[in-house]
């Protein structure tokens, strides 16, 4: 059976509380619940995990070499500013779309750019908590139909048009 793992970066613990005009008042425990849900009924394992700490990010990504076929990663601040997670992400040569409650956007100068778009599959971005489930079901998608391809980072078989 194959794996999917959602991580969720920095302050993520707080959704329902933290600027709920901006993130919704979802909490990420039902958020959580409805990620573990919908992957189980696509017929996958699911696994789920949030830090405050880049270093605990990079740790799961790194043992998710061994029992994950697939993340959905949603790096929130460290978006604009982690290069340690983007290398521990090229590291393990895994599939990965990057997801974002807000519109990044949209929002300030500083938190339209990311280190993680060019080497994700894809990104989904302003959705609110539903794109967490588009990415589940995107995820489901590319491990069913791909069957048997692999994920390299900027390989011609992955690059797309922009």
């Amino acid at each position: 059976m194959t794996a999917i793992l959602v991580l969720h970066g920095p302050n993520l613990n707080l959704l329902g509380m933290r600027e709920p005009y901006l993130y919704g008042h979802e909490t990420l425990a039902t958020l959580n619940t409805n990620i573990i849900a919908l992957v189980k009924t696509l017929g996958h394992d699911a696994a789920v995990f949030q830090s405050n700490a880049e270093s605990a990010l990079i740790d799961r990504i790194q043992q998710s070499q061994d029992d994950v076929d697939f993340i959905i990663f949603n790096p929130a601040a460290f978006t604009h500013t982690s290069i340690a997670l983007r290398d521990a992400l090229i590291a393990i040569n895994k599939p990965f779309i990057e997801v974002h409650l807000s519109n990044i956007h949209r929002r300030e100068v500083f938190r339209q750019s990311s280190y993680f778009s060019d080497i994700a599959i894809g990104t989904l971005t302003g959705l609110g908590t539903k794109g967490y489930l588009l990415a589940v079901q995107y995820a489901h998608y590319y491990l069913t139909k791909q069957e048997g391809a692999s994920y390299h980072y900027g390989s011609a078989q992955n690059s797309q048009a922009h």
